[in-house]
């Protein structure tokens, strides 16, 4: 049986403006879910900077997609998804379903609070999102004309964020999810420079890719006034995670959804055919 046919509550999706959670939303409601907009702007605004609007967000909530912002590698991601839990556990939530990201150790301590809960999990721990290039600062770069990343020969098998939208609104309204982690990855792994020349391809002029010392990158960054603790988490990005750990593929979209995931080609044709580039 279906889970939106037991229970009418809404769903309270969190990071409603973000890149997966604004398809979760989209999603559930083409499914007729009532959903809960979790965001600065939402209504009642949730922060996760200032706890005390949480108990109004999650007031009536069924489930929730958890989106943490700005990533579960930065140290204050556990005491915050602690609290979070166990305040919607108090609150009645029946099923949490956490975004995570591969081969950060952070993360990992994040799905097991998720997992001792006391309710319903499902993890979706994914690599680098084909997005970072259309929607995320990369975007800048490539519209520059010059990419130019702290990243050499690395592989990473990027992952279309529709999928994983997918396999969290399949795990927010279908049974069988419960209690499942899924490794979500694209079908290629490929380096940051084959993505580039497939985006330039794809858009019909140059992007030149160029691999530049990390100190040169965090520079680059403070000179555009970035923020210290967002560039130390890039700083982790590219350096940590990005050390072929995650290079493997796995069939965690095919496990949750029973067909195999969108190809970075197909991403990058939807993308420029849409003038993103």
């Amino acid at each position: 049986m279906k889970t939106t046919d037991m229970n009418s509550k809404p769903v309270l999706v969190l990071g409603a403006t973000g890149k997966t959670g604004s398809r979760v939303a989209q999603g559930l409601k083409a499914k007729g879910v009532p959903v809960r907009e979790g965001s600065r702007m939402g209504t009642p605004a949730f922060d996760w900077d200032d706890d005390k609007g949480w108990s109004d967000a999650l007031q009536n909530v069924r489930a929730v997609y958890i989106s943490f912002y700005p990533d579960l590698a930065v140290p204050s991601a556990p005491a915050a998804i602690r609290t979070f839990c166990q305040l919607a556990v108090k609150s009645g939530v029946e099923h949490l379903v956490l975004l995570s990201g591969r081969g950060e150790d952070e993360a990992q301590h994040c799905e097991d609070i998720v997992k001792n809960a006391g309710v319903a999990w499902t993890i979706l721990r994914s690599s680098w999102f084909c997005q970072n290039f259309s929607e995320g600062f990369i975007h800048d770069l490539i519209l520059a004309g010059n990419v130019t990343l702290p990243v050499g020969g690395v592989h990473e098998p990027f992952v279309d964020v529709d999928d994983i939208a997918d396999v969290a609104v399949e795990a927010l309204t279908e049974s069988g999810h419960d209690n499942q982690l899924y490794e979500l990855t694209g079908p290629r792994s490929m380096t940051f420079l084959e993505a580039t020349n497939e985006i330039a391809g794809a858009a019909g002029r140059p992007i030149n890719f160029t691999q530049i010392p990390l100190h040169d990158f965090s520079a680059a960054l403070a000179e555009q006034h970035v923020p210290a603790d967002a560039i130390g988490l890039l700083e982790y990005l590219f350096t940590t995670v990005l050390d072929g750990r995650n290079e493997q593929l796995t069939n965690g979209v095919q496990q949750a959804l029973g067909r195999p995931p969108r190809d970075f080609k197909t991403y990058v044709e939807e993308a420029a055919s849409n003038g993103v580039w």
